[in-house]
């Protein structure tokens, strides 16, 4: 399991935060998160450089933008799953090959939220099918900011097939 931005690969902060969101996620009501919109897209190869957004939340407060160029084969359909909780003060969005491998080479990838701070975000190289768990990315590969997921330049290797963010709403000023 992933950790919290900044701290991953086992660390004594990443039990503790596997542990809180796994009692989160057992005491809450049935009702506390809203029921996830997902929406197909194609992600398209030829090395161009393609963006899908999708909003959620009261008036779509909430925006995730997958930013990315591809290279060989030809359109991967795709899907993006938004949710927001009861209280509108959490957001997830998963991005993800349903197929479990992406056989495209990704040059480049960033997701990014807006209306939202990351707590969370991990990005994978292979997405969990029927039998195979997910595969996330080496460290190295990738970064996580207060907006966004991304590749590091150099150091990501082109595979790409599940990114998951989890934010927390951004305080407005009134």
């Amino acid at each position: 399991m992933a950790a919290p931005r900044g701290r991953r690969n086992g660390s004594a902060g990443a039990s503790m935060w596997g542990a809180l969101l796994l009692a989160a996620v057992a005491l809450r009501p049935v009702e506390a998160v809203s029921e996830p919109t997902t929406v197909a897209f194609d992600v398209r190869p030829g090395g161009v450089v393609h963006s899908f957004s999708h909003s959620a939340g009261p008036g779509d407060r909430f925006t995730c933008t997958f930013t990315y160029a591809s290279q060989g084969g030809t359109n991967e359909q795709w899907q993006m799953s938004l949710g927001t909780s009861e209280d509108h003060q959490h957001f997830t969005c998963t991005i993800w090959r349903p197929q479990g491998k992406s056989y495209l080479y990704f040059t480049q990838f960033k997701a990014e939220v807006r209306g939202a701070q990351i707590e969370y975000g991990m990005a994978y190289s292979k997405a969990a099918s029927e039998r195979e768990s997910d595969v996330p990315l080496k460290n190295e590969e990738f970064e996580v900011t207060k907006t966004t997921v991304a590749h590091r330049p150099g150091a990501f290797k082109a595979e790409l097939s599940k990114l998951v963010i989890v934010a927390k709403a951004s305080h407005s000023e009134l």
